[in-house]
C-alpha cells in the first residue's frame, strides 16, 4: 500500500479539525448533490466526499488538471488543488503459491473546482439523475434486512447481539432531523452485522475506548452523513467540542489508515442501507483488517 497517500489525506484531516472544521458535519449542497467528477459525471465516493466537500465551492463539478487542459482550460493562477483517492487492484505474484492474485493499491490524485478554472469548453449536461433525494422516512422504511427498532428507549444504541436498535421517542429530540440523523448512525451500526456486511469491527470486538471501537464509531458517523446528505437533513445537532476534536486528532495520528478505511466502509454501509448496487468502483475495494476477537454488546 502506498504509505504516502494516507499521510497526505491524514494531514488534511487532521488540518481541517485543527482548525475547528470537522468534514463529515458539512451539510451537502441538496440542490445539486454529491461532489462529481466534471467530465464523466460519476459521483466521488468514500473520503473524497468529505475532502470536497470541505472545499466549500458552490459547484459539486471537479476535474483534474490534465483534464482542464483537455476541455482548452486553465487554472487560475494561485489556485490550490485538493487531493482525491481511490483504489486501484494490483495484480501481484504470491511468494508461496506463485499464483497471480489481485491486492489493493490506494492512488493519489489532485483535482479542481470548475471555480477555479477558466476557458473550459464543450462541457458535458449535468447528469440530474446522479443525486436522488429520498425521504428520511422512506430510506428507513426501504432498508433491505432491516433490524428491529425499538422506540421509547432511554439512549440511541445498537445491540450486535440481539440485532436490535433503541432509540427514545421522537419527542425527545430537538428536531425531526436529529432524530433520523440519530437513527441513521444506529442503522450504520448495525449495516457490520453478521446477516449484512459481516464489519470487523462490529464482529470482534474489544471494548469501549478500543482501536475497533473508535473506528465503527467514525464509520457510524460518517455514514450517518452520507445519508443524512441523501435525505435532504442539513440542520443537525452536532458535537464539534474541543473534546470531540481532540479524540479525534489522537486516533487519526495514532493510525494514519483510520480515516480513509473508515470512509470507505462508511460508503459500503450507505449502499446497503439504500440499497444501491454500485459498479465494482475501486474505492469499493477494502484491505482486510484483522482486531482483536471480542464482542461489544452495546454500541451508541
Amino acid at each position: 500500500m502506498n504509505s504516502k497517500s494516507y499521510d497526505r489525506i491524514t494531514e488534511r484531516i487532521v488540518s481541517l479539525l485543527s482548525q475547528g472544521t470537522v468534514p463529515w458535519h458539512k451539510p451537502w449542497h441538496v440542490q445539486t448533490g454529491l461532489p462529481r467528477n466534471l467530465i464523466t459525471q460519476k459521483p466521488y465516493r468514500g473520503i473524497n466526499v468529505f475532502l470536497l466537500m470541505a472545499m466549500n465551492y458552490e459547484s459539486p463539478n471537479w476535474l483534474t488538471l490534465r483534464q482542464a487542459n483537455v476541455m482548452g482550460g486553465q487554472i487560475k493562477p494561485g489556485e490550490k488543488s485538493c487531493p482525491v483517492v481511490f483504489w486501484k487492484p494490483m495484480q501481484v505474484k504470491d511468494k508461496e503459491s506463485g499464483e497471480d492474485r489481485k491486492i489493493p493499491f490506494l492512488r493519489l490524485y489532485h483535482v479542481f473546482n470548475v471555480a477555479q478554472c477558466t476557458g473550459l469548453k464543450n462541457i458535458p449536461p449535468a447528469d440530474v439523475t446522479a443525486f436522488i433525494q429520498t425521504l428520511p422516512a422512506e430510506l428507513v422504511a426501504n432498508m433491505p434486512q432491516r433490524p428491529v427498532i425499538k422506540h421509547g428507549m432511554a439512549a440511541a444504541y445498537y445491540s450486535p447481539t440481539n440485532d436490535t436498535i433503541g432509540v427514545p421517542v421522537r419527542d425527545r429530540f430537538e428536531t425531526e432531523d436529529h432524530y433520523y440523523a440519530t437513527l441513521f448512525h444506529e442503522l450504520v451500526h448495525s449495516t457490520g452485522h453478521e446477516t449484512r456486511l459481516k464489519r470487523a469491527s462490529i464482529m470482534e470486538r474489544n471494548g469501549y475506548g478500543s482501536d475497533p471501537y473508535a473506528k465503527e464509531e467514525l464509520i457510524a458517523e460518517m455514514g450517518s452523513a452520507f445519508l443524512c446528505g441523501y435525505a435532504g437533513i442539513v440542520d443537525r445537532t452536532i458535537d464539534s467540542s474541543a473534546a470531540y476534536l481532540e479524540g479525534w486528532l489522537k486516533q487519526l495520528k495514532e493510525d494514519k489508515t483510520l480515516i480513509v478505511h473508515a470512509a470507505a466502509q462508511a460508503q459500503k454501509a450507505a449502499d446497503f442501507i439504500l440499497g444501491h448496487n454500485p459498479e465494482n468502483q475501486p474505492d469499493n475495494i477494502i484491505p482486510k483488517i484483522t482486531v482483536p476477537a471480542k464482542r461489544e454488546e452495546v454500541l451508541a
